[in-house]
């Protein structure tokens, strides 16, 4: 019997899953954050990630088999859940008192999902056409424009801000939950539960100041050129 073939196991790795996209999204916050103080720190490090063969050929697609394998397994556990007990995936006590974030993890991770799509079409699809596709000479200086760039148009700004919305309400009840579901229950689950709060508010706020300080930024050099 597989890890995934239970309920328990499920569970399991749903959680596993969850916590190693999570460390992805520290350290994809980290490289982002750079955008803001520093232009020339930011290009270094994304050139750098950009073409380690480690990072392409190795990490890349342990990330991407790390997010389908999470959006998949969250959707057989809705399917599965709901068919045997009537409620739906990540309720902390099964009960019919869950909060709103349990109760609509899937909706949540729905638009997530969809989120990505639009960030791999902004970023990843324009990054292999640039290297595999037209074999692009390397230019270490073309990353902060790329990242600027995206940022100019208000609505794609705001279906950022919208989706990272959803990330936290996905993060707040999902975050903590994996702790409990793979049996972490001892004096420092209040402090774990604590740190996942505080996790879930402060990166996705983080991204979204991100976002508009690029896009406020765009605005303001505009307006001061004219």
């Amino acid at each position: 019997m597989t890890l995934t073939a239970s309920s328990i196991g499920r569970k399991v790795t749903m959680a596993l899953s969850g916590i190693f996209l999570v460390l992805f999204l520290t350290q994809h916050f980290s490289i982002n954050l750079l955008s803001v103080f520093s232009e020339s720190l930011f290009n270094q490090v994304s050139h750098f990630m950009g073409n380690n063969p480690i990072v392409q050929f190795i990490l890349q697609p342990i990330l991407i088999f790390g997010v389908l394998f999470h959006f998949v397994m969250g959707f057989v556990l809705e399917l599965k859940n709901s068919k045997s007990r009537g409620v739906k995936y990540a309720n902390y006590k099964g009960s019919t008192n869950a909060s709103w974030m349990s109760r609509n993890m899937i909706y949540s991770g729905i638009v997530i999902l969809s989120f990505l799509g639009l960030h791999f079409y902004d970023f990843w699809v324009p990054e292999m056409n640039y290297k595999y596709v037209e074999v692009l000479p390397l230019n270490p200086d073309r990353y902060f424009e790329e990242l600027v760039h995206k940022f100019e148009s208000p609505v794609r700004v705001g279906i950022y801000v919208l989706s990272f919305v959803f990330l936290a309400l996905h993060l707040l009840h999902g975050f903590a939950s994996s702790f409990q579901s793979v049996g972490v229950n001892n004096k420092y689950s209040k402090t774990i539960k604590y740190f996942t709060v505080a996790f879930s508010v402060v990166i996705p706020s983080g991204f979204i100041f991100i976002a508009l300080f690029h896009h406020l930024t765009f605005f303001y050099f505009c307006f001061v050129s004219l």
